[in-house]
Parts: C-alpha cells; sequence; structure tokens
C-alpha cells in the first residue's frame, strides 16, 4: 500500500498512456511520484483528511505536457513587446507600432515581434525606408514571426552601428542596397545582434541564440534579479497550458543559472532542459569544456541540460533554408549553410563521443541530407549506441533520406503549426518550394514511420504556445493541393507527441511522459473531455490544474 497520499485527481477521464493501464478515473500522488492509478473508488479510499482532492469533473485527466522545442528567455521577454502577428497593411502597422512607442518612451529601441513576412502585402519586402516612415523619430525594429529574420529602420542600424554593413558570422547576412547602405534586413541571428543589443534586457534573453552565448559584460544585480522574473513569468505562462517541463532550444550558463535560482527560491513550476548551443565559430574544444561542464553543473530532474544545439540552416521565408536544388524564385540561390560538410562530422563526431544528445535545426532537403551524414559518421567513428540525435523541423525532405532516420535512430522533432496555412501565410514559403518537394514538405505521418518517436511542440515564441492550437492543426491540416499525402494525426497521436514521446526525446520515460505508479507526479487537469470535441473546437479546451513535481503549479 501506498503511504501518505498528498494529492489526489478523481472522477477523470484519465488518459495514463501507458500500455499496460490505458485508462483509469483517477491518479494519487506522494510527494513527487504517483502512488496509484485506478478507477475512482479505490483511489479515494487512499485518501486522508489531508489529502488535497482535484476534481476533474469528467474531463480529460493526461501526463503533464512536454513541449519539446521552445526558446523560454526568448518567448518570455516578448510578452512585454509588441506582438504584430495580427497586423496587417501598412497603415495598421504604423498604427500599432506608435500606439505602443509612445508607451514606451524611456525604451532606446522600440522593438516589436512576430510580424508576418507579407506584412506589407505578399510579394512586398519591408525597407528600412518602409520603417522609416512608420516611425520617423526613434529606433525601430520588429522580429520576423520565424524568429530567423529583423527589420529594422534606419535610426535602429544607425544606434546598432551597422547601417553601412557589418561582420557577419557564416549562415547570416546584413542585406545591402546597391548604395552601400542597409536595406533594413537583418537574416539569421549573427546578422540581428546588434539590434537586439538594444531591447530592453540588452539582449540577454537571446544571447543562447545570437552571440557567443554569456552576457558581456556581466549583468548587473539590477539587471539579472529582472531577467530572472522575466524568466519566472515565462515558466509560469507554460505552466498555465498545462506543460510541466520544456525544452530549451538556446540555452546557455546564464540562463540555466536563473532557473536554477527560481528553483533554489522555491518557486519552481516547470522543469526546464537547455542545451549548450555550438556556434559555427567555436572551436570543437569548447564541447568538453562548457557543454561537458553544463551537464555536470545541471543534472537535477527540474534544471538539466546533456544536450548541444546547433542551426544548419535558416528558413524559406528569407532563402536560407539549405536546399538540394536552387530556389525556383531565386535562381543561383540554395540557401545559406552554417556548417560545412567536413565541420559538422567533426562537431558530430566530438560531441557524440563525450555521450552529448546532438540536436540541430534543420529545415530543408541538404540541410537534413547534412545533418543526417554528420549522424552517420559520429556513428562510424564511435559506434552504434542510443543517441537519440535529433533533427528539428524536418520541412522539406529528399525521400532518399526519409529511411536514413530509422537507419541512424534518429529524433524527427515536429511543429504542427508551422506549415504555411495554418499560424504563417502561404506566402512565401509555398513559393519557395518546388512541385517535387510538397509531398515531402512537413511529412508528419511519414516521418512518424521512421522515427522512433516524435515530438510535438511550438517553437514558441515562433508560434503560439498552445498545445490546443497544435491539436488542431495537426488534426485537421489540409494539403496544400490535391492529390498530395494526407498528414492528418489522431488525438492520441498528438497526445503522445506532447507527453510519452518528449519524455522519450530526452531518455526520460521511466521517469514520465506517463502516468504511472512510481514515476513523477507530473498531471494536466483539462476544461473538456478532449475525446469529446470535434477537432475544430479543440482550441475550446485549456489547462484547469497543472501540477508537476507533486505541486499545483497552475489552476485556472
Amino acid at each position: 500500500m501506498p503511504g501518505t497520499i498528498d494529492l489526489i485527481v478523481t472522477n477523470g477521464r484519465v488518459i495514463t498512456m501507458d500500455d499496460d493501464n490505458p485508462r483509469a478515473e483517477a491518479v494519487a500522488v506522494s510527494g513527487n511520484e504517483i502512488v496509484a492509478v485506478g478507477p475512482k473508488a479505490e483511489i479515494e479510499g487512499l485518501k486522508s483528511p489531508a489529502t488535497k482532492v482535484v476534481d476533474a469533473a469528467g474531463k480529460t485527466v493526461m501526463p503533464g505536457l512536454i513541449e519539446s522545442h521552445v526558446h523560454i528567455f526568448m518567448g518570455a521577454a516578448e510578452l512585454e513587446n509588441l506582438d504584430l502577428a495580427p497586423v496587417h497593411g501598412l497603415d495598421n502597422l504604423t498604427a500599432a507600432v506608435r500606439g505602443f512607442a509612445a508607451k514606451r518612451a524611456a525604451d532606446k529601441l522600440v522593438y516589436a515581434n512576430s510580424v508576418s513576412y507579407n506584412v506589407i502585402g505578399d510579394g512586398v519586402y519591408v525597407t528600412r525606408q518602409d520603417l522609416d516612415r512608420v516611425l520617423p523619430d526613434r529606433p525601430f525594429a520588429m522580429m520576423g514571426a520565424d524568429h530567423h529574420t529583423v527589420w529594422a529602420n534606419t535610426k535602429a542600424l544607425e544606434l546598432a552601428g551597422i547601417l553601412h554593413g557589418g561582420e557577419v558570422p557564416a549562415g547570416a547576412e546584413i542585406v545591402m542596397a546597391p548604395d552601400g547602405t542597409a536595406t533594413g534586413e537583418l537574416r539569421e541571428p549573427g546578422a540581428f545582434r546588434y539590434v537586439l543589443a538594444h531591447t530592453r534586457t540588452g539582449g540577454r534573453d537571446a544571447l543562447g541564440f545570437t552571440e557567443a552565448g554569456e552576457p558581456n559584460p556581466a549583468p548587473t544585480a539590477a539587471e539579472r534579479a529582472s531577467d530572472r522574473a522575466i524568466l519566472k513569468r515565462g515558466l509560469d505562462y507554460c505552466a498555465a497550458y498545462g506543460f510541466t517541463s520544456l525544452h530549451n532550444m538556446d540555452g546557455n550558463f546564464y540562463t540555466l543559472e536563473l532557473l536554477q535560482e527560481i528553483d533554489d527560491a522555491g518557486e519552481f513550476t516547470i522543469r526546464c532542459q537547455s542545451p549548450f548551443h555550438m556556434k559555427n565559430f567555436f572551436p570543437i574544444a569548447k564541447l568538453e569544456s562548457d557543454a561537458v561542464e553544463m551537464r555536470r553543473r545541471f543534472a537535477s530532474e527540474r534544471v538539466y541540460s546533456g544536450r548541444v544545439k546547433l542551426f544548419m540552416d535558416g528558413v524559406a521565408e528569407s532563402w536560407t533554408a539549405m536546399m538540394l536544388e536552387e530556389y525556383p524564385d531565386k535562381p543561383g540561390c540554395f540557401g545559406d549553410p552554417n556548417y560545412t560538410a567536413e565541420q559538422f562530422k567533426e562537431i558530430a563526431i566530438a560531441a557524440d563521443r563525450l555521450g552529448l544528445q546532438i540536436d540541430v535545426h534543420a529545415i530543408a532537403d541538404a540541410a537534413i541530407r547534412r545533418t543526417l551524414d554528420g549522424f552517420a559518421a559520429a556513428q562510424t567513428a564511435n559506434g552504434k549506441r542510443d543517441s537519440r540525435h535529433r533533427i528539428e523541423h524536418v520541412e522539406v525532405i529528399d525521400p532518399a533520406d526519409i529511411p536514413r532516420f530509422k537507419e541512424l535512430g534518429v529524433i524527427a522533432s515536429m511543429q504542427p503549426t508551422h506549415p504555411p496555412g495554418v499560424v504563417f501565410p502561404l506566402w512565401p514559403v509555398i513559393s519557395r518550394l518546388r512541385d517535387r518537394q510538397l509531398p515531402f514538405a512537413y511529412p508528419w505521418s511519414t516521418m512518424r514511420e521512421v522515427s522512433v518517436a516524435m515530438p510535438f511542440s511550438s517553437d514558441w515564441p515562433v508560434a503560439p504556445i498552445d498545445p490546443m492550437l497544435s491539436f488542431k492543426a495537426a488534426m485537421t491540416r489540409k494539403p496544400f493541393k490535391p492529390g498530395l499525402p494526407d498528414h492528418r494525426q489522431t488525438l492520441m497521436q498528438c497526445i503522445a507527441g506532447y507527453t510519452r514521446d518528449g519524455a522519450f526525446t530526452e531518455f526520460a520515460e521511466a521517469r514520465k511522459g506517463r502516468l504511472s505508479r512510481g514515476l513523477l507526479a507530473d498531471i494536466v487537469v483539462m476544461s473538456h473531455d478532449l475525446e469529446a470535441l470535434d477537432p475544430e473546437a479543440l482550441t475550446e479546451a485549456s489547462a484547469v490544474t497543472t501540477i508537476a513535481d507533486g505541486r499545483i503549479t497552475h489552476q485556472a
């Protein structure tokens, strides 16, 4: 019999994701572990006067959700910014930006985020002159929804010191006009880092994404306290959507230290794994000096590392995703690799030898092939092991490379809201793809056959973090054209992608991702019976109670 029962979730339609006991009505928790899962009467018989009872009222109860691809510090910081996702047209953009700027008179850079590439119109590329008209008297910059492009007005470029260009690493570009001045379009982190250095956080929220990784100079005590508060707000925001674990994608020592401080202060709401971000200008020795040290220093079940993150390419929207064929709307352009084939093989072999999981952003077919080649080289050099290396996004793959995922044991990490037509407009991505590529674009059902697990995620703040939006997108997706494969997913596949598959992806399947005795008490109670909802209505559902590590971290 279990010992003291601290908490019971009862009267629910419990989806356990445990094949040995797939359905139940109630869950009992002692400390931070699940001690019993079963019928309502049996579980309620375990409670004492001190037991806290959560009545699920006949709604869905499932394992705590795992966000397998998120940029937590950046997303948290952007909660304070102007969100331009719903804004279209120059007049509307001007009104939104000027209204926001009036409220942020002290900011040296007016900064907005999540703008669409077609904010002015399909086929119209934003320039600094456009943004000078939007906000003529102050530095202004806006981050693209995909977080791979920033557009800045003249004053912002002058503030950043790049109106006449600047040094950028491979894969990045300060787009220049024929007159020798910047157009205002800054492609990839190596280019827009100059502008982000002037945001309210001094760009510290994006350091794991953009530069050498750590703040320089060191933040003041006040800045550090502010950053910690921002990060805590982001964690709470995620917990309100039912998340109990996050796979952060742009981590550094600074972010992990802040997370550890939050946990040490007793303010824990969500588990967070952060990687060492290996840049293309880092020496190989950094893997051992930084990535291994990060894994050693941060190894609890709440704040932990153990991964290496890389960007192989950019995105199709800015022609920076690596294609096997030239872009149909930009002859001679194949995209921008961040690593040569030999450079990535060397990194992959070294990281794999150190027992680190490798996690690579690879959007297009050439980038995916180069990544798989690197993983294959690591396997040849070091021997086959349960590495669970990951490729993020897999948006356009060559069919010849599909079986290699199974051969190499590589995980395809997918984002249901990313195909154009859900959150993002059809233009410009569809104009960047050839007809032969469309059957293998965002190929969830195809990759499910070869990926040992298929975690789902949002890539927040690239797309909204709401898991129900991802569920709806995955279950209702329509082909881009008649005759293309059907990549719709089932509800159970979506739940698995956000629970069991996410846990497997981080080698934690024996501790979480299911509701089973002995596993961590990470649980979410939903506002609806998800199985009774039409897929189109899934966004009506939300998390009403989130339990992480046996503690209620959110209650609506």
